[in-house]
């Protein structure tokens, strides 16, 4: 069994900033990838931020230059620095981690269950 909690939303005035944490816990062997996405009501889920092992990042373009991904590999958490907040950013935002039991076992992904930002004009 693998939990992912994530914590950090809350309401902010646009231009304000917020971070969002996402832990990991259960059985883990490695952890491949971290990810964010958010989803609005009446709206498909979408991309965020996604860091994998070696490091590298990815961003949708409505995030880039704002957001930041990072990540604590000895505690398996990930973090989400939001600056420069908007009120199209205003979501649930998850957590998703793409995990391993065992040295070359297949793949296995586990979401969050969410967490709402709110920004406000």
């Amino acid at each position: 069994q693998v939990n992912v909690v994530e914590s950090g939303g809350g309401l902010v005035q646009a231009g304000g900033s917020l971070r969002l944490s996402c832990a990991a816990s259960g059985r883990i062997f490695s952890i491949d990838a971290m990810g964010w996405y958010r989803q609005a009501p009446g709206k498909q889920r979408e991309l965020v931020a996604r860091i994998i092992s070696g490091g590298s990042t990815i961003y949708a373009d409505s995030v880039k230059g704002r957001f930041t991904i990072s990540r604590d590999t000895s505690e398996k958490t990930a973090y989400l620095q939001m600056n420069s907040l908007k009120p199209e950013d205003t979501c649930v935002y998850f957590c998703r981690v793409d995990i391993r039991t065992s040295v070359a076992g297949p793949l296995y992904n586990y979401w969050g269950q969410g967490t709402q930002v709110t920004v406000s004009s």
